[in-house]
């Protein structure tokens, strides 16, 4: 099943109004904590995003499931519209269970936004719809309209999961270690450490899933880290300099143009190529990141703990590669006859 470049490109309109809402939103609880209604014009942008993401799905629909559609006609839809259809019940779903909790409970603060179960349904509904685009484009290879569609369908379904996991993520926060030596087993230095890790293989799943269908354009990869890192500063380091997250993105420009310059001069197959990225690719972003910051800031950890790090995110980067590279769907199973039959049929 086909789709249309028209088709596309109004559902990337409707899942970027739909997480401009989510940003905004979470740029007024990051500046405005003392928030205490539903009623914000943010929720006006995120639920009427909802909406229009709905009316979008329907009308993609239309023309592609009988008058009276059936649970096999819906089967039979090909995942870039079976899996926003499900991120759509989610929205539906969260949205429904939101507002009914804040009535009941009240408006979360702090860590609770990002546990609150209908906030979790919500942004898992944006993240399924917001990849439709990009399953929608079935072309061989990317041109530039389709290369800046998948880029930005990319982008809209990773951020709305760096923004919920901002407790666990190192782009929004200016923390390098408080200088304890030793340094606590159960602390914020650890919650860090951890965090590193969680933001290494969400930069890199949407690089390495691209890779996966298309050759990846120049610059693609650089706007993926880019991106998350200008943004996340933006709605929740608005107050600071940009020293952290302008190091991130040269970081990772940097490292795109060792790979483009440097990759073809290793006569290494694409797996191997692919794997190098993994292993060297995140020390070095994160460790531009910790000269940076000893400079403007100073770094508390010691030589074990950054030293450690590194090693981390580089096996995580490895195994965010090799995994979301290698695990494929089982093929479908040969046409023939059944297991029963075939036994019958010897028998006699």
């Amino acid at each position: 099943m086909t789709f249309s470049a028209r088709e596309r490109w109004i559902m990337l309109v409707a899942s970027a109004w739909l997480v401009t809402g989510l940003q905004l939103d979470a740029y007024a609880h990051a500046t405005t904590p003392q928030l205490e209604t539903f009623w914000t014009p943010w929720h006006a942008v995120l639920y009427s995003g909802i909406a229009a993401s709905g009316l979008t799905l329907v009308w993609l629909l239309r023309s592609r499931l009988p008058r009276i559609p059936t649970y096999e006609s819906v089967l039979a839809l090909p995942n870039a519209l079976r899996i926003p259809m499900l991120g759509m019940a989610f929205l539906l779903v969260g949205g429904a269970i939101d507002t009914l909790w804040h009535n009941i409970f009240g408006i979360e603060k702090g860590l609770e936004i990002f546990v609150s179960p209908s906030h979790q349904f919500i942004i898992l509904g944006m993240v399924l719809v917001a990849v439709g685009p990009a399953l929608m484009t079935t072309a061989p290879r990317l041109g530039l309209g389709d290369a800046a569609l998948v880029t930005v369908s990319a982008l809209l379904t990773v951020l709305p999961l760096h923004i919920f996991s901002l407790h666990a993520n190192v782009l929004g926060r200016i923390y390098f270690g408080n200088g304890d030596n030793p340094v606590r087993i159960y602390s914020s230095d650890a919650q860090m450490m951890h965090a590193y890790l969680f933001t290494t293989a969400l930069l890199l799943l949407p690089i390495v899933l691209i890779g996966r269908r298309w050759s990846v354009p120049i610059g693609v990869p650089t706007v993926l880290v880019a991106v998350p890192a200008l943004a996340m500063h933006l709605m929740f380091l608005s107050d600071e300099k940009w020293w952290l997250s302008l190091t991130v993105a040269a970081a990772a420009a940097g490292v795109e143009l060792v790979i483009r310059v440097v990759g073809p001069l290793l006569w290494v197959s694409s797996s191997v190529a692919w794997l190098l990225l993994g292993l060297a690719g995140p020390p070095v972003v994160w460790g531009t990141l910790f000269l940076v910051g000893d400079i403007e800031i100073g770094v508390g950890w010691n030589i074990h703990i950054v030293a450690g790090i590194l090693t981390y995110v580089s096996l995580t980067g490895a195994a965010t590669v090799l995994v979301a590279r290698n695990v494929r769907p089982p093929a479908p199973a040969a046409a023939g006859p059944s297991p029963e039959l075939a036994s019958d049929t010897a028998a006699s």
